[in-house]
């Protein structure tokens, strides 16, 4: 399974929100040029955040984003959906319903996989980085 290029500068952005200041404006420029990305592609991106109340955007001279929610309960798991959704991974095309065997051994990996990265905190990756503003 792979996630997509976006889930990956989501969870980069993210951790760098919180290792940097949690509660200082950072611009889209200045999180794009960290990981080389497009401003535009990683706006969009913002912009899920923003939608999933992980963070919130200030315009003007002194704003950008920054976290909004408590960023020790973040989890890998909250960001992944913020981006990619909720929609399992695997769907059976045959015509089985719900009774298909392969799909009830995908659904419990995927819980499984879940509950892992529920379980993976920002907050515990941020306390062993430091950041250079």
């Amino acid at each position: 399974m792979k996630y997509s290029k976006a889930t990956n500068y989501a969870l980069h952005t993210m951790l760098f929100l919180a290792a940097a200041t949690p509660n200082k404006f950072f611009g889209v420029q200045q999180l794009a040029e960290r990981q080389a990305v497009s401003p535009t592609y990683l706006s969009k991106i913002l912009t899920k955040l923003a939608k999933a109340g992980m963070i919130e955007s200030a315009s003007g001279a002194h704003g950008g984003y920054r976290l909004k929610r408590d960023w020790e309960e973040i989890s890998f798991l909250d960001i992944i959906h913020a981006i990619e959704g909720t929609a399992s991974l695997f769907d059976c095309d045959l015509n089985h319903g719900p009774d298909c065997l392969i799909q009830k051994v995908m659904v419990s990996a995927e819980e499984e996989m879940e509950d892992y990265l529920r379980k993976q905190k920002l907050s515990e990756l941020a306390k062993k980085i430091t950041v250079v503003l």
